[in-house]
This record gives C-alpha cells, structure tokens and sequence, in this order.
C-alpha cells in the first residue's frame, strides 16, 4: 500500500510540475481519487508499462542511431539476459559478429572495444523488453491472485500478452533480415513494421489505463471532433510509418536541405526506381517528399481541429489537455526540420546534435500519437 501511494504521489509530483513531455497519462494521476482502491491499482500498474515502453522507444532510437542493432546475432531468451561474462565470452560473440555482412562491408576495422559500445546498447534493449514482460506477468499474477481484476479485464490483458510476443517476435524477425547476404543494416520495412506494432502496443495499454482512470463524467459528446479526430490518428500512424522507413534508410541526410528537397519543391527522382511501387518503400526521395508532405497536412489539419477544441469549454480533464496536441505538433515540426538541416554533420559511430534531434523527433512523435488517443478517449460520438 505504501509503494502504491508513493507512486501516485510521484504521477502527481510529475504533473504538478509541468512536464508534459512526460504526455496525458501522467495528468490522469489528479482523478484517481475517483476510482476504487482495486482498479486504481491495476491502472498504476498499466502506466508503470507504458513509462516502460516510451524508455523502450528511446533505447530503440540510440540503438537505431548508433548502429548497434545487429551486434547480437542469436536470440537467447534466458540465457541472452546477461552480457558476456569475461574476455572469452567477449571474443566468441565477437567473433560471431564478424560473420555478419555488416562487419565484413562496413566495420570490418572495429577493435573488441568498439563492439563492445554497440552490444551494450543492443543488449540494454532487449534486457528493458524483457524487464517489460516480467512487470506484466508477474503484476498479472499478482492481481489475479489478489482477485483484483474484473471479469471484462481478462481478455483485454490476453490481448496484451498476444501484442507483446508478437512484438518480441517482429523484432528479432526484423534482426535476422540483416544478418545475411549483404545487408549492413535491418531491412527498413521491417524495421517500420517493428516500430508501428510498438505503437500499437503501447496505445493499447494506454488505452485500457485510461479505461480503469477516468470516470464517465469526464466523458464529453462531440461528434465533429471526434471524427476528425479518427482522421487525424490515421494520418498520424501513416506519417510514423514513413518516419521509420526514413530511419531504416537512414535517409535523412539524401535530402538535408529545407523547405526543398535538394533545391527542388516536387523532386524529378520522386519515381526513379522500377517497378513502378518499389518507390513508395525504396526511393529515399519519394520517401521524403511522402513524410514532409503528410508532416505539413498533419500541422494544417492539428491547427483547425484545434480551434474547435478550444471553442469547447468544460470543467474537466478535457480543458486541461485539449492544447497538447497543439503545443506538441509544432514541436514535432520544429525537431523534424532541425533533424534535416543537422543530417549534413553526421559523424559515423559519433553522437551528435543530428542523433540527439532525431531521437526527440521519433518521441514527440510518439507523444503526440498519445495526445490525441486521450481526446479520442474523453470525446466520444455519443453517450456509451
């Protein structure tokens, strides 16, 4: 009882203090008043997950950045837990990594120390997956056993577990694609695949903590919003999924020039490639030219719906959120674009003011995905 009212004091502590970069969920903390003693629980708990899995993303982000993805070439689920123990341990999954077409076409001058920098953060990130399913499993057993959980949460956390192991699978799915012929990086559409199921997961979960927090008084009618709404989520999940093929291509720096693509506003390369939709996955430029476009109609579209999210007015949670996805968008644009203009500098192996822009811009993006699912959750279509 003690850690669960240091936690909630800790939510509270986090949003009394404005960082809303932390996103809604920790806003949510002010009505768990409102909920009894048994979901406010399991809800904490949810959110604990979802604090988890935006670290994940990050880890995955530093890890995309530096290069590190393919540095472990097996998948050991319990074994693979711990690093390598000592000097032959270091060498025999050195060893392992020279194999790989990544040491042998582009860092086949890589010391025992320079693997050992793109292990750790390969192995940090699947260490914080794993860390991910012991909170949720051993959290499920514990409700379960405490008979803290109603009779319609059962499925919903199946689906979870479901989501879970399928995202453990996509990814080393995704690792294995670059571990053979002469690939030196995962492929980017698996790469994009990865990373729009993590979403998923993570909405998910979002979703169901928001279910068990915020009471149905807080639970607004607007038809118009709400719609647009939909709208706007799946152009945003449409942009994310152009914004991990850009990183799977590491493609940042093919145009790192703005408001233009390398001097053009509609580039001649755009259908370069044959055959004819290979473009749309493969075309570094049409790829480009794709994400800033649906970045440009996100800003347009996120401006007008907000004036009508201002223009509605109520006492409730819905007042106290309605400008994140506002404030949020702009920061997005503003990361993408430094991302682009820093993309010149990038240093191989050197972390710079490049990866730095990109790690936050793949976050805020994240963010404002989160952002606009607390509205879609407050503001329904009508009264369920």
């Amino acid at each position: 009882m003690v850690k669960i009212r240091f936690l909630n004091n800790t939510i509270k502590f986090i949003y009394q203090n404005g960082c809303f970069g932390c996103c809604n969920f920790v806003q949510l903390a002010k009505y768990m008043e409102t909920i009894n003693r048994s979901d406010k629980k399991v809800a904490i708990w949810l959110l604990i997950g979802v604090a988890m899995t935006v670290i994940q993303f990050a880890l995955g982000g530093i890890t995309r950045l530096t290069g590190s993805g393919l540095s472990i070439t097996e998948w050991d689920i319990i074994t693979g837990s711990l690093p390598p123990l000592n000097e032959t341990a270091w060498l025999a999954a050195f060893n392992k990594y020279k194999l790989t077409p990544q040491f042998q076409l582009l860092n086949f001058e890589f010391t025992l120390s320079d693997f050992k920098f793109i292990f750790f953060w390969e192995w940090f990130h699947r260490l914080w997956a794993r860390l991910i399913g012991v909170v949720f499993a051993f959290g499920f057993v514990w409700f379960l056993y405490k008979k803290s959980f109603k009779k319609e949460m059962i499925k919903p956390f199946l689906i979870l577990f479901l989501l879970g192991a399928l995202q453990g699978l996509v990814g080393w799915i995704m690792v294995a694609s670059g571990l053979t012929g002469d690939a030196v990086y995962v492929k980017p559409t698996r790469l994009a695949l990865h990373f729009i199921l993590a979403l998923g997961l993570l909405s998910y979960t979002f979703w169901f903590a928001m279910k068990l927090l915020v009471p149905p008084k807080e639970i607004l009618v607007d038809a118009t919003i709400q719609k647009t709404n939909l709208w706007l989520i799946a152009l945003l999940i449409f942009q994310l999924f152009y914004g991990a093929l850009m990183a799977g291509h590491k493609a940042a720096n093919a145009a790192a020039t703005w408001p233009t693509i390398n001097g053009e506003w509609i580039p001649t390369q755009l259908f370069s490639h044959q055959p004819l939709l290979l473009n749309f996955i493969d075309n570094t430029i049409l790829i480009h030219f794709i994400h800033r476009g649906l970045a440009y109609l996100l800003l347009i579209a996120i401006i007008g719906w907000s004036f009508l999210l201002f223009k509605k007015n109520h006492d409730s949670l819905f007042n106290k959120i309605k400008k994140i996805p506002f404030i949020i968008t702009f920061l997005q644009v503003i990361l993408g674009i430094a991302s682009v203009l820093t993309s010149s500098g990038i240093i191989a192996g050197k972390w710079g003011v490049f990866e730095w822009m990109a790690q936050l811009h793949q976050l805020t993006g994240m963010l404002l995905l989160l952002s606009l699912l607390s509205i879609l959750f407050i503001v329904r279509r009508k009264n369920a």
